[in-house]
């Protein structure tokens, strides 16, 4: 892979076995980042490595619960190991469940919370002391337009996303000083393999996916190699000013 804007930068992705942090990974990797691939699900992770080392870049897959301290800690020591340094944090990880409030489980509240805020949150605690060691580094973090406006039967999904915004907000005015910036991406709907299980779930997939097309005024889905750029753009240098704001990549699903 040539040498592009993340030359001589290490990145951890996590999320990074499948949709949004699949083509996160893969950009970074061809941007010239070490890219350590980040996935609970090892098929996907194993995946994205390989796909990275055969298109000339370098990567290792880990394999963690962001929800788990223990494996965040992991995650990051192990980022530390292989690369010997740590520039870029994209926590990427989410899950979602399709319920409105009172009919969302408290299980299923918890296991989203756990995943899409808790993940962020200990990502961000693990990372960032070896961040203000090096006197630098960027934390993007994947939020979405549904922690921002309301979507329907999404409540515990946007509950988590709106954290996710407030504690990148947080951090981005608590190490300011000390060199670290931290944004987080607000995706509109994104054509991934999460939408894909969710449309196969429903009685007529074609006619809801028509539906959630037309929920953006450009009238589709974005695809998550859209979503890459906009982290690319973030991490890069090219976002030297940016920190402490929500980008929206959405098809102007909320500008009506």
């Amino acid at each position: 892979m040539a040498d592009g804007k993340l030359r001589g930068k290490t990145a951890l992705v996590t999320g990074a076995g499948s949709g949004i942090g699949e083509a996160i990974a893969m950009l970074f990797a061809a941007q010239g980042a070490g890219v350590a691939v980040v996935d609970f699900d090892p098929t996907g992770g194993e995946r994205t490595a390989q796909r990275i080392a055969d298109a000339g870049g370098n990567a290792t897959y880990i394999l963690a619960d962001v929800s788990r301290a223990g494996d965040a800690e992991r995650m990051v020591a192990q980022t530390l190991a292989r690369f010997g340094r740590l520039d870029i944090l994209c926590n990427n990880a989410g899950i979602g469940v399709a319920a409105v409030c009172h009919e969302t489980s408290e299980a299923d509240w918890d296991h989203t919370m756990a995943v899409d805020l808790k993940g962020v949150f200990l990502g961000c605690k693990y990372a960032i002391p070896h961040m203000l060691r090096q006197g630098r580094g960027v934390i993007c973090n994947t939020a979405s337009v549904a922690g921002q406006v309301g979507v329907p039967n999404r409540a515990a999904y946007c509950a988590a996303k709106a954290g996710v915004l407030g504690l990148t907000k947080s951090i981005a005015i608590d190490y300011a000083e000390q060199g670290i910036r931290c944004n987080a991406l607000l995706p509109g709907t994104v054509d991934s393999p999460w939408i894909g299980k969710i449309l196969a779930q429903q009685a007529d997939p074609q006619g809801q996916r028509k539906l959630m097309e037309a929920r953006q005024p450009l009238g589709r889905m974005g695809r998550p190699e859209e979503i890459a750029g906009a982290a690319l753009f973030l991490c890069s240098d090219d976002g030297a000013f940016v920190t402490g704001t929500g980008l929206v990549i959405d098809g102007g699903l909320t500008a009506r």
